[in-house]
Formats: C-alpha cells, structure tokens, sequence
C-alpha cells in the first residue's frame, strides 16, 4: 500500500476532470487546479456529468459513493496551493510542449519534495519535459483512456532517467484507484494504445476527406464489422478534436494533403465550439449524459 493520500490533477478538461473524479470515487483527497474562474466553473459541470455516467455504467458506483467523491474534490485557480500537500501531481494540460514545460517548471518549484510527477500526454516524451520539473527521477509519464471510470487502463512510461521505485510506486497508486496500470518497458510516443488506435483514426479521417464514405457510414461499418461499441468519428468526439489538431501539428512529421485538410475541418469545427463531446457537439450532436442524439 502506498502513502499517497492528497492527489493533485493539473488541468481540469475533458481528461482532467475524468481523472479528478475517478481518482475522488476511489477515496484519495483530490484538489483540481485550471488556470481561471470559467474552467473551474465548466469542471464543476464535467464533475456532475462525469458522477451521473459512472452511476449508470458502474456496479461499484451509486448517488452515495458520488456524492463522497465530490466531497473529496476541492478546484482552485491557485497553482501553488493546488499542489501544496501534494504526494502526487497527474497534470493534463493541453497537449504542446512549450505549455507541458512552463507548467512543470512552476509545478516542481511549488511541490514538496517527496511528490511524484505524472504527465498525461499522448504523444510527447518525458524525456522532452522532465528536467523542466527540476527532479527527473521523480517524473513518468501517465496515459489514460477517455471515459476513465470505464475503460479505467493508465499506461505508465518511465523516461531513462526516471528512479524506477517511483514507477512501482505509481502502478500501485493506480490499483488502489480502481485503475489498471500498464507498465511501458521502453521510451516511446504514442504509447501502446494510441500505436494502435492512432492509425485506425487516421484512415477514418482520410476516407472522410476524400469523399469515400460519410461519417456516420465510416462508423456504421467499424462498429457492425468489429462488434465495437464506437467508430472511428465517434471515437475522435470523445478525445477532443483539439487534442487531434494538437497532436499532429507537434508531431514534427511533414503532414500528407489529406491530413492537412482534415486539420482544417477539425479547427473550423473547434472554433464553432464544435470540438467534440466536451462541447456538447463534435461530428455528433449529445445530450446532457453524453449520448449520441441520433
């Protein structure tokens, strides 16, 4: 069993409030931390939407373990009480280096020394961003699945210089979560998961723009031929079309004529405040709960 009992989770968006709320659910004191007044306000929403989904998919949630775990969730916009008691920060800020490594140089100014430090990212390394927290050793990187009381995995990717005790220490976190932690042997972007999904989405995307097939036919077929719960379109919604946008323009990769072109639907749709389910409406339109309105 590990020590860790005051949890800080950087970043309160789509992602962020998931992992806040899960991690409450589970019993840890959880203090949420984003940058201004209107982000706090919003998670506040995703909490309460985040509590009505784990009731309805989770034998192990009910109006009463809810409402614990939003007695153990506290949001703040001060950076550095948010991390004060912190035995451990999950900080998920939006997916560009520049940011990932001006946040961490004021986060481990302003953790104690004990904390360990996670970053949830997909597709950046932690060896692009640990020396930014000023300890190393301490620093791993953490991936998690969108709908996380879910599809509850977290891939944990010590970089070359992290002490391997804090990734154990980490992995145990995540049982004591009711998460199920997958150990990364080696360095990689992308992760086990996005090497997979990733170019899944992509040939989604390429169909699309190139006139194959709509969107909901795409979804149609993976969904009836896999017997998947989501198709590609639907799978997008739910990660954020900015984490989509972001991830490919830091990618450093020179991008095909397709990609460049989705990337250009994707932002148009994000600056209609159509970004995906986060906004009530991606390339689908939902409800309240998140359900597709078909």
């Amino acid at each position: 069993m590990t020590d860790i009992k005051n949890v800080s989770v950087i970043g309160a968006g789509v992602l962020g409030a998931q992992i806040a709320f899960v991690v409450a659910h589970a019993g840890f004191k959880v203090t949420g931390w984003d940058i201004n007044d209107d982000a706090v306000e919003a998670a506040k929403g995703r909490f309460n939407s985040i509590g009505k989904s784990m009731i309805a998919d989770l034998d192990t949630a009910s109006e009463e373990s809810v409402a614990k775990a939003h007695e153990n969730l506290s949001l703040t916009t001060d950076m550095e009480a948010a991390v004060a008691e912190a035995d451990i920060i999950i900080e998920a800020v939006p997916e560009k280096l520049d940011l990932k490594r001006s946040t961490w140089e004021k986060l481990g100014k302003a953790a104690p020394s004990h904390t360990i430090f996670c970053t949830n990212t997909s597709s950046l390394l932690g060896s692009e961003i640990a020396d930014a927290s000023g300890d190393p050793k301490r620093f791993i990187n953490t991936h998690f699945a969108n709908r996380v009381w879910a599809r509850n995995l977290v891939e944990i990717m010590p970089n070359p210089k992290t002490d391997l005790k804090y990734r154990d220490v980490v992995e145990e976190f995540a049982n004591e979560a009711n998460l199920a932690p997958i150990i990364i042997d080696k360095e990689q972007r992308q992760y086990l998961l996005n090497s997979m999904m990733v170019p899944l989405l992509q040939a989604a995307q390429q169909l699309y723009v190139e006139g194959i097939a709509s969107v909901d036919q795409i979804d149609k077929d993976w969904r009836i031929a896999m017997n998947a719960d989501q198709g590609p379109f639907e799978i997008m919604d739910v990660i954020g079309l900015r984490s989509i946008v972001n991830v490919a323009q830091g990618s450093g990769a020179e991008l095909p004529e397709w990609k460049l072109k989705f990337n250009e639907i994707a932002t148009k749709m994000i600056e209609e405040g159509r970004s995906g389910i986060g906004d009530g409406e991606g390339f689908y339109k939902y409800d309240a709960e998140g359900n597709i309105q078909r």
